[in-house]
C-alpha cells in the first residue's frame, strides 16, 4: 500500500489517493483521501476497501510513512494475526509493485484533472477496471480471472461525450 499525493482537490478537498495492491492476483484498491489521512483513516480504509472484499492476507507491504508505522497499525495487525512488512529505509522500490501502479493511477489521475479537477475521485472507480482488465505477464491473466475465473464485461469502445 502507498500514497499518491499532489492532485488538486476533489469536491469535497481530497488531494490523494492510497493504493492497496495485491501481490499475488495483482488487484488493486483504489481510495480518495485528503492529505491529513492518518494511520487509523487508512486502517479503517484498508479494512473497508480490501479485508472486507478479500479476507486476512499473510502480510501487508509498505514503506516506511509514519500512517503505517503506528501504535494503531501494529495493533491492527496484531488482532488480525498478519505482519506489516516494511520497505527497508530510503529503497521505495522494494515494493516496485505498488510504485508501478502508483505511477500508471498518478498519469491516469492527471490526464483526467486536466479536463475535470474537482471529478477526479468519482473516476476511481473506472481507474481500478482499467487496471483489473489487462493480462498481467507475471500471473498470465487478468486481476478479474485470476478472483473469479472470468473475464470482466466492459464496452468495446467507451461512450461518446456531447460537445
Amino acid at each position: 500500500m502507498d500514497f499518491v499525493f499532489g492532485l488538486p482537490p476533489d469536491a469535497v478537498g481530497n488531494t490523494g489517493v492510497v493504493a492497496f495492491v495485491d501481490r499475488l492476483n495483482k488487484m488493486t484498491h483504489l481510495a480518495a483521501v485528503p492529505d491529513t489521512i492518518d494511520g487509523e483513516g487508512t486502517a479503517t480504509l484498508f479494512l473497508d476497501r480490501v479485508f472486507r472484499q478479500h479476507g486476512l492476507s499473510e502480510a501487508v507491504g509498505s514503506d516506511r510513512d509514519p500512517r503505517y508505522t503506528g501504535k494503531f497499525w501494529t495493533s491492527i495487525f496484531a488482532v488480525l494475526g498478519t505482519r506489516l512488512d516494511m520497505s527497508t529505509a530510503d529503497h521505495p522500490q522494494t515494493d516496485g509493485q505498488t510504485e508501478r501502479v502508483n505511477s500508471v493511477v498518478e498519469g491516469v489521475l492527471r490526464s483526467i484533472c486536466a479536463e475535470t479537477p474537482k471529478r477526479w475521485s468519482a473516476m476511481l472507480p473506472l481507474v481500478e477496471l482499467a487496471l483489473h482488465n489487462p493480462v498481467h505477464a507475471s500471473a498470465g491473466c487478468t486481476p478479474f480471472y485470476v478472483i473469479g475465473l472470468s473475464h470482466a464485461r466492459v464496452p468495446q469502445t467507451p461512450p461518446r461525450r456531447k460537445i
